[in-house]
């Protein structure tokens, strides 16, 4: 290969991997606005005054900037009650969730546990066959636990596919550690806490936040077991505020006072408080969740 040929291979390739990257950053991009403009629009809805909501003049930006919406939101004694339920919720269902997680997952990880295939198989078959919505109600109901927050943790403290990963991660890990481990003396559980948990933490931080988003946005849970309203959760908040009476009334009030708020900024306001704070701290576990994704996925 002479010279020329040789530089013209090098553009080539340069070439090459540039329109790659070009179509890897334009398919990223797409993915980002597809995801990103609606929620800019919900925000922009939420803060905009009631003439441009009636002429559809809203994109992403706010026009008419106004914060009655979320004012008459948060100004209610009865959302941050339910805030409050929905945070302990999300706070105890997570922590139970990791609990019964690691020790299933490390447990069912070991080689030497007689009938571990057996156990998996009896976890594994839950994922794909479930008793229903009635037998679920019916030991629910037998259990005392309806109208109590604990019918929201309880029955779907641990998940079949957070077992599948954290078992799958634990099954990756040296035994070479845990060997030595048990020859300078540990057992079982010290093994756990001294050696596995520590190396773990992107695992654990992944499989919480799939914990935590599923107990923040649980709402079908809360429809059928929660009947009391001082214990609704901020889901089931919002939903009384806008499609019950008590919307209607917060209307007749607003426009009383000659400072009606739509009830589509209403809405788009309820959506914001809703999920503002889940988004809020996924930031601070971002690079916990891809790492553990990553290390907990199944290889061939």
């Amino acid at each position: 290969m002479n010279l020329a040929e040789n530089k013209t291979l090098k553009v080539y390739k340069r070439f090459h991997v540039s329109v790659g990257t070009v179509f890897n950053y334009f398919i990223v991009t797409v993915f980002v606005i597809v995801c990103v403009y609606p929620f800019l629009n919900v925000i922009a809805y939420s803060l905009s005054g009631n003439r441009p909501i009636l002429s559809g003049e809203i994109s992403i930006f706010p026009k008419e900037l106004q914060l009655k919406s979320y004012q008459e939101i948060l100004g209610k004694n009865s959302i941050w009650t339910s805030m409050g339920i929905t945070v302990f919720v999300t706070a105890a269902g997570t922590a139970l969730g990791l609990i019964l997680t690691i020790g299933a997952a490390y447990a069912l990880s070991k080689k030497r546990l007689k009938g571990r295939g057996i156990i998996t198989g009896f976890i594994l078959f839950t994922m794909y066959f479930s008793g229903g919505i009635i037998p679920t109600f019916l030991v629910v109901k037998d259990l005392h636990l309806v109208d109590s927050v604990w019918s929201l943790i309880l029955p779907s403290a641990m998940n079949v596919f957070n077992f599948i990963v954290m078992r799958t991660f634990f099954t990756q890990l040296p035994e070479s550690l845990e060997e030595a481990a048990v020859l300078d003396g540990c057992n079982d559980l010290s093994c756990l806490f001294k050696i596995v948990l520590p190396l773990s933490l992107p695992i654990i931080a992944t499989i919480g936040l799939f914990y935590a988003v599923s107990y923040w946005n649980e709402y079908f849970s809360a429809l059928m077991y929660i009947q009391s309203p001082e214990k609704f959760t901020l889901q089931l908040r919002l939903r009384q505020l806008l499609f019950t009476e008590e919307l209607n009334q917060l209307n007749n009030i607003t426009e009383a006072m000659g400072s009606q708020v739509m009830a589509e900024s209403l809405k788009m306001a309820s959506i914001v408080v809703a999920t503002l704070p889940i988004v809020a701290v996924y930031p601070w576990l971002q690079k916990y969740f891809v790492k553990g994704v990553m290390l907990g996925s199944v290889k061939g």
